[in-house]
């Protein structure tokens, strides 16, 4: 009997059977669970995931990233057109910039994708990086794993933003498409050669109006650093598209290449292997979130660590030492 004056939280069984039966409100419950940093909802989020995890489907994950600007929720808005017509149901993960004081989310693009967020074949859910290096948030991988376990067989994870550091999508995405601006060839000397390399196809954005010929300048560009880039797969060729989320431009002819890479990467068995060294990762991450966690909450780090941490600020100790001497504590040692 539930009690009154608390919030109700299902238990492992009704949100597994809420998920796989599609209820989006358990599904929203259980990336909140995952979440969560309580120890409790850690426990039951992981009985969660094993259970989800056992249901094996044919999905395609989308990974979306792109400078400042180049327009990402609506070109996802766009693409969600074309990819709910052909009868998939499609779930966008969409990663935000957070505050660095409260950890929530900056901007909202749930409320920049209004057309896909009305329709149910849909599920949107704006997350919070948390500071979380990488372009995703630090439940990312898992939150795929839930929206796959609920049915829906397109995954996109909007990143934060273009950066060095937005590689971490290539440990959970099949398919990797970039956005960039017209005019902006100049910036691949700032986006250096990760994104670059990871990236299957490049989607010049907002082509219409009065940008045609700088966007085929861009084009030509995009395409020469390609070239000079290490093969992505052996399979196919890494493409270049002119696109205009507001005129439709393009947009079928990037959807019609995500299938076709990804179906090529099936028929090839290399996207088996692709899952395969998807789970490696997310194990190895989690691994060390746990890891990190039993750490910092050992009776003996808690108790050398504040003395430890003076001694590094007044320079009495070296921060390799410091670090040395935490390890020590957290291994009993004398």
């Amino acid at each position: 009997m539930r009690q009154t004056g608390k919030p109700y939280e299902p238990g492992v069984e009704e949100m597994v059977a809420g998920i796989l039966s599609g209820d989006r409100r358990m599904l929203s419950r259980a990336i909140t669970l995952v979440e969560s940093a309580r120890p409790d909802h850690e426990a039951q989020a992981h009985q969660v995931l094993d259970r989800c995890l056992s249901v094996k489907s044919e999905t395609m994950r989308i990974g979306l990233t792109g400078s400042p600007g180049a327009g990402k929720s609506t070109f996802i808005e766009a693409l969600g057109e074309h990819i709910i017509a052909e009868g998939h149901r499609l779930a966008v993960l969409a990663v935000d910039p957070s505050s660095s004081r409260s950890k929530g989310s900056i901007l909202g693009d749930k409320a920049r994708m209004e057309k896909l967020a009305g329709r149910r074949e849909v599920f949107i859910r704006p997350t919070a990086s948390s500071g979380h290096l990488g372009g995703t948030s630090p439940r990312t991988h898992e939150a795929i794993v839930l929206c796959e376990a609920a049915g829906f067989d397109v995954i996109v994870v909007e990143t934060v933003g273009v950066g060095q550091s937005e590689i971490m999508i290539d440990t959970m995405a099949d398919f990797i498409l970039l956005l960039m601006l017209p005019g902006s060839g100049d910036e691949l000397q700032g986006i250096k050669r990760g994104i670059m390399e990871i990236a299957d196809a490049i989607a010049v954005t907002k082509t219409d109006g009065g940008q045609a010929a700088l966007a085929a300048v861009s084009k030509a560009d995009f395409e020469a650093a390609f070239r000079m880039l290490p093969a992505r797969h052996t399979l196919r060729e890494r493409k270049v598209f002119l696109t205009s989320a507001i005129t439709g431009t393009g947009i079928s002819e990037v959807w019609q290449e995500i299938r076709d890479t990804v179906s090529s990467m099936r028929s090839q068995e290399i996207l088996p292997a692709r899952r395969r060294e998807q789970l490696r990762q997310l194990y190895l991450g989690v691994l060390e979130t746990m890891l990190k966690a039993r750490f910092f909450s050992d009776p003996g780090v808690q108790a050398a660590q504040p003395g430890i941490e003076k001694q590094v600020l007044s320079g009495n100790l070296t921060p390799f030492s410091g670090a040395r001497k935490l390890i020590e504590a957290f291994e009993h040692k004398p």
